[in-house]
Formats: structure tokens, C-alpha cells, sequence
């Protein structure tokens, strides 16, 4: 892509063409779902319906971060309450590939009952390249099963409309910048949320572990970037290992958590290289870590691999 204006006005007509009527569309908050949203606004006006899903596999307040982000894009929305849904459909489960699936099967089911109240079987969903890259298919090896990809159950009744699926990361914030989306370079949050930042079982208690590591993590390494300590990362997080550790609690062996913190620079999220934090950055965030999850996280890492051989994500 050479020039957003261009893009848009294709995107634009396109859309127009593909939805004859109205339109569910999937809007995570992220800058790519929320890209796609913008356009199918602007093509659609108030043909396009917004959903946005409240999974209970967000980070710390992010149902109110989302909601002040799109109405700040001018885009109006819907909130889908669906934790008891998400979290059911996960239990017991423990393979990453099958998280990513069934959470892709939990969207689309949610989205067709939306698409039926409003009568139409449009899907519109942020879909960009990597994502159907690292899904696999065709003579593609399959990296990891992208949920809004691979999880798409093969009997669904929904037409999916994708604007942005040939586009690159730094292409949809090219995009975004253009149609005047607000902070389109904060960094990626995966679609299926913490889900695949907790290693092994998915429940409730671990699930908020993860949220409170994550929220440190972020504050953290904000607060590094607005000291100038470091440059501004492409993505910043923590992943709750599956893995107990013993620890020390005052004079008392406990048996505790892990949690990975992994720190990332990158362009288009096809690469990416671990960012060499300074020492007292990684020390503040694990004594946070371990103090206000005292007892339940005893460990902290730091991942210093690149990817590849890595992914940025952990699952």
C-alpha cells in the first residue's frame, strides 16, 4: 500500500459492494478491528452495527479504555457481556491451538446471534496479513491458529467482509492515522486477550493473576518510556507460566507461580527482536509482581528471545 487516502476510498467502494445491506461488525478495540470499523462506518453509516466483546479475558480496565477510544473515533458500539461463555468454553482446556479455536468458535457464535437480532449475515473483522499467514493453509505451515482465522467454525452462516486483509501492521496505521483514529501506534493486544497469556488452564483466579502481572508490566515500562529510560516498545506484557516454583515468604517455603515478562521491538509483527530492558526497569517490575501477588507469584522472568525462533506472543 503506497497511499492510505487511496486505500480508504477502495476500501470504501468495496464494502459498499460486499455488504448489500447492513453489518456485524467485530470491534476489539484493537488498531485493527477498529480500522476496519471506522471504514465500514463511513461506508456503511448505520447499516454497520459494532460489537464490541467484553470475553472476561480482558486487561485491567479495559471495557472503559474501549469504549472512551471509540468514542473518541466517532464510532458507535454495542458491549457483548459474555464472560461466563468465553470462560465455559475453556475449561479444561489446556493446548494453545485448541484456546485459539475454541475462543474463535465463541465470536462467531455470539456474532451470528447479534447478526440475526439485526437481520443480516455480514461479518465485518479486522483481518490483516500475518494473521491468515501464520493460520496456515495452502503450502503454509501453520505458526499458530489465528482465532479470527483458523477459528472460524466451518459451519458458520456469516459472509466475513475483511478490508484490511491484505494490509501489514504498520500499513493499518498508516490507515488508521489517515482516518484520524486516535494513538494508532499503542501496541497490539491479541484477540483472544489473556487467554493466551495464561499457560496451561484457563480459570477465573488465573486469568486475574495474569491481568494484574500485565497491568504492572504496562505501567512499568510506561513509566520507563516517559523517564526516557527506554524507547517506546512494540508490545509489552506478562505471561502467568504454568509451571509452580518454590519461594520464600518470610521465614516460610511457599509454592508459587512464574511469570515470563516479555518486551518486544518490532515493524510489522512478522519479526521481532527482545528489547534489552535496563536492570532497575526489570527489578521494579518484579518486585511489584511479586509483592502484589504475594504468595501466589514467587518468580519472575525475563524472555530474551527474538523472534523467530519465538513468537511474541507465548501461545
Amino acid at each position: 500500500m503506497n497511499d492510505p487516502a487511496e486505500f480508504v476510498r477502495t476500501a470504501i467502494d468495496r464494502l459498499r459492494a460486499e455488504v448489500p445491506g447492513s453489518a456485524i461488525v467485530a470491534a476489539s478495540g484493537g488498531i485493527d478491528s477498529t480500522t476496519a470499523a471506522v471504514l465500514a462506518e463511513r461506508a456503511l453509516g448505520d447499516r454497520a452495527h459494532a460489537v464490541f466483546v467484553d470475553t472476561g479475558l480482558l486487561r485491567a480496565g479495559e471495557v472503559e479504555k474501549v469504549g472512551a477510544f471509540f468514542r473518541a473515533s466517532g464510532l458507535r458500539f454495542a458491549v457483548a457481556s459474555a464472560s461466563d461463555r468465553f470462560l465455559g468454553a475453556l475449561q479444561g482446556v489446556r493446548d494453545p491451538e485448541e484456546k485459539r479455536r475454541r475462543i474463535g468458535a465463541a465470536f462467531i457464535r455470539l456474532f451470528e446471534e447479534e447478526a440475526t437480532r439485526v437481520g443480516t449475515d455480514r461479518l465485518v473483522q479486522g483481518t490483516i496479513a500475518p494473521d491468515w499467514i501464520e493460520s496456515g493453509g495452502a503450502l503454509r505451515d501453520t505458526i499458530k491458529t489465528h482465532h479470527n482465522v483458523g477459528g472460524v467454525p466451518s459451519d458458520s452462516r456469516l459472509v466475513l467482509v475483511e478490508p484490511l486483509r491484505d494490509l501489514y501492521k504498520d500499513e493499518v496505521r498508516a490507515v488508521a492515522r489517515h482516518l484520524g483514529v486516535p494513538e494508532p501506534d499503542r501496541q497490539p493486544f491479541p484477540g483472544p486477550g489473556l487467554a493466551v497469556r495464561v499457560n496451561g488452564e484457563v480459570t477465573a483466579e488465573r486469568v486475574r493473576r495474569a491481568r494484574v502481572a500485565n497491568a504492572i508490566v504496562e505501567a512499568e515500562v510506561e513509566r520507563a518510556v516517559a523517564a526516557g529510560e527506554i524507547p517506546r516498545p512494540w508490545q509489552y506484557f506478562a505471561v502467568l507460566l504454568d509451571s509452580p516454583t518454590v519461594g520464600v515468604l518470610g521465614d516460610n517455603r511457599v509454592h508459587g507461580d512464574a511469570v515470563s515478562v516479555r518486551v518486544v521491538e518490532s515493524i510489522d509483527a512478522m519479526t521481532a527482536t527482545a528489547m534489552a530492558l535496563p536492570r532497575p526497569v526489570l527489578q521494579r517490575i518484579a518486585e511489584r509482581i511479586t509483592r502484589e501477588l504475594s504468595a501466589q507469584v514467587v518468580r519472575v522472568l525475563y524472555d530474551v528471545t527474538d523472534k523467530p525462533p519465538g513468537t511474541i506472543e507465548w501461545e
